[in-house]
């Protein structure tokens, strides 16, 4: 019994593609600031927020406030 092999086999291997960009994470430690002028709702003025998809707004919002 040959073993089965998932995916498409007309898809190029992932090491020749040349038409995106895959960017480096950065090794160098990053700094995020949370300050007075920032909304109190994590919901408010967030781009990856939408009222309509919203599944689990509780674990959005768990996410996005520390």
């Amino acid at each position: 019994m040959e073993p089965r092999q998932p995916g498409n086999k007309k898809l190029p291997d992932f090491d020749h593609l040349n038409d995106r960009i895959i960017a480096e994470s950065s090794s160098e430690p990053m700094l995020v600031i949370k300050t007075n002028l920032d909304p109190k709702d994590s919901t408010e003025n967030n781009p990856y927020y939408h009222d309509t998809d919203a599944k689990n707004p509780k674990a959005f919002k768990e996410y996005f406030e520390e």
